[in-house]
């Protein structure tokens, strides 16, 4: 059986996408977390495999559309968590994060067809990794490799070659880490729930950047006319 694995977060104010914070609050920050699991749990959903299981720390709501397993994340560092969710399949896997609202089946297609290579790798800009597909889902292929680091992506895929596997590569992406990442992505997709939300954000934010402006314009000059 194959599995599409998402690993995420609840999208909980100030849990989630903390680095999005300036500019944005807590509460758009969890809100565009939100906006960014929906579009990934839809392209899931609309790409065939067996199963569809969101390996989640915290508790699901109403934004967990139907059709996917629930299972929740193990402990210990991320490595550890990544392992544990593989371990818990029984045939090969695919495992993608919540931080590319751009992904469509196409990109995640390719990543479940294990006919002519061992693993697949998605690599992320920041020098990590947005995907990981593994035919046999061995733990050990991800135990010990350094999270959250610039070299990550490299050192998983070093991992997966130095245990003999053919390794496919997919397109690499932008995760959403960053405001710049978040504007970046948006634009990539803006027909998804994350790139309409962003939108009406950087509006909001557009109206009362001109509002404070014009404020203070206009007690500049009430200052001016009470001068001697």
């Amino acid at each position: 059986m194959t599995t599409l694995l998402v690993i995420a977060k609840e999208p909980v104010p100030g849990r989630v996408k903390t680095r999005l914070t300036p500019p944005f609050t807590p509460v758009e920050a969890a809100a565009l977390a939100e906006a960014a699991l929906a579009d990934t749990l839809a392209a899931a959903l609309r790409t065939p495999a067996d199963r569809h299981v969101l390996v989640l720390a915290g508790s699901p709501g109403e934004w967990l559309p139907a059709g996917f397993e629930v299972r929740a994340q193990g402990e210990g560092g991320l490595d550890e968590r990544l392992a544990a969710a593989f371990a818990a399949c029984d045939g090969p896997a695919l495992l993608i994060g919540m931080d590319t609202p751009q992904v469509t089946p196409d990109l995640l297609g390719p990543g479940l067809d294990f006919g002519g290579h061992d693993a697949w790798f998605g690599p992320a800009d920041d020098g990590g990794f947005w995907a990981l597909g593994l035919a046999e889902p061995d733990p050990a292929l991800l135990l010990g490799v350094p999270m959250s680091a610039p070299e990550t992506g490299a050192a998983q895929l070093a991992r997966l070659r130095d245990k003999g596997l053919t390794v496919g590569v997919l397109p690499g992406l932008r995760d959403v880490d960053t405001a710049g990442d978040a504007e970046a992505v948006a634009a990539l997709a803006p027909w998804g729930v994350f790139g309409g939300l962003h939108a009406r954000l950087a509006q909001r934010r557009r109206r009362s950047t001109t509002s404070t402006t014009a404020t203070t314009a206009t007690t500049a000059r009430q200052i001016s006319r009470l001068r001697p």
